[in-house]
């Protein structure tokens, strides 16, 4: 006949007293396994590799053609209100005059100038025509006009 204090003894230690056991907690190790090597392949793809040639190559020379002198470009601004400026200088005046003494200063130097004008959508047509008549009084013959594109969404 076997006698039992207080009931089985499982759990507990080889008499019967004491703490019940604790199943040990694992770490399953085989999920993080996984996760390194899908991190080992994404690194692989990913890598860009450097290929070093075997053979020592010079490359040929060839004399380029020289770069082309670009045209010296002059500024004109003609405000909303009809008001002048040359380069970034306001011009005092509004007449013809005033402005072909700028463009003929501004227009000095080597090459034939060409003129921008660069407009206010709000400037009267005849301060347009008055730049370009100033333009032809100096004897600046090409003519351009700056304008803006429009933003997505204006129309």
């Amino acid at each position: 006949m076997s006698m039992r204090f207080g009931g089985s003894n499982e759990g507990r230690s080889g008499f019967g007293f004491g703490a019940p056991r604790r199943d040990e907690p694992e770490i399953n190790l085989i999920p993080f396994i996984d996760v390194l090597l899908v991190v080992l392949i994404f690194l692989m793809l990913s890598t860009t590799y450097s290929k070093y040639s075997q053979l020592k190559i010079n490359l040929p020379v060839a004399n380029a053609e020289a770069p082309k002198e670009f045209p010296r470009e002059v500024h004109v601004g003609v405000s909303a209100s009809g008001d002048y400026s040359v380069g970034n200088q306001t011009l005092q005046g509004r007449g013809l005059r005033a402005l072909a003494t700028a463009l003929r200063a501004s227009a000095q130097g080597s090459g034939t100038p060409v003129l921008i004008v660069s407009a206010d959508a709000s400037a009267s047509h005849q301060s347009v025509m008055t730049a370009i008549e100033a333009a032809r009084l100096v004897g600046i013959t090409q003519v351009t006009f700056a304008l803006q594109s429009p933003t997505p969404g204006s129309d």
